[in-house]
């Protein structure tokens, strides 16, 4: 899960599609653009907060 869940600028939930993108994406099988084009985000506020998003919970909470 994202943290923050929404979008800073519209308050738009932007969290539940984060694991989805974070696959298709960050792993470089897709381009980043066109995997926020198939999960439905246009708005260029919630484009920008998911493309430079750095998840931290890993460092923050490294043992589970």
């Amino acid at each position: 899960m994202m943290i923050p869940v929404r979008c800073f600028t519209c308050g738009n939930v932007i969290g539940e599609h984060w694991d989805e993108f974070k696959e298709r994406a960050r792993e470089g099988d897709e381009d980043p653009a066109e995997v926020l084009d198939d999960l439905g985000i246009d708005r260029h506020c919630c484009r920008r907060m998911m493309v430079s998003h750095k998840d931290l919970v890993d460092v923050v909470a490294p043992y589970q």
